[in-house]
């Protein structure tokens, strides 16, 4: 059975509040779970505390059964120091859009051809 430990949504409409559980990976996001580990509450101030609340042992223990979190729940657990933060890459971080890439090439057509007139 693939155990992972992620986010299950709770709350209402535009008023998300998720559970931190571990489940089975083929159950629905806010399906069963088996565990309930913590809470997180994306609409408290970053720096509250009741933000992001978790069971350190039980998810340790589940961690160490071979159960892999998810990467927000990864990201959780760095930032609460229970895990080496790993180094992530996106090569495609700094590269402009499709649309930003067509108007940098109309403009530089645009930009070298008065100079190419002016050149005559």
């Amino acid at each position: 059975m693939a155990m992972k430990i992620r986010l299950a949504r709770g709350g209402s409409k535009k008023r998300p509040h998720y559970s931190i559980v571990a489940t089975d990976s083929r159950m629905p996001r806010d399906g069963r779970f088996l565990e309930k580990l913590g809470t997180y509450n994306p609409l408290l101030p970053k720096d509250s505390e009741d933000r992001v609340k978790m069971n350190v042992e039980r998810i340790q223990e589940w961690i160490s059964k071979g159960a892999q979190p998810t990467d927000r729940v990864a990201r959780m657990l760095e930032a609460a120091g229970l895990s080496e933060k790993k180094s992530r890459s996106n090569p495609k971080k700094g590269e402009p859009g499709k649309a930003a890439k067509e108007r940098a090439e109309k403009k530089a057509a645009r930009d070298a051809a008065p100079a190419d007139d002016a050149a005559e």
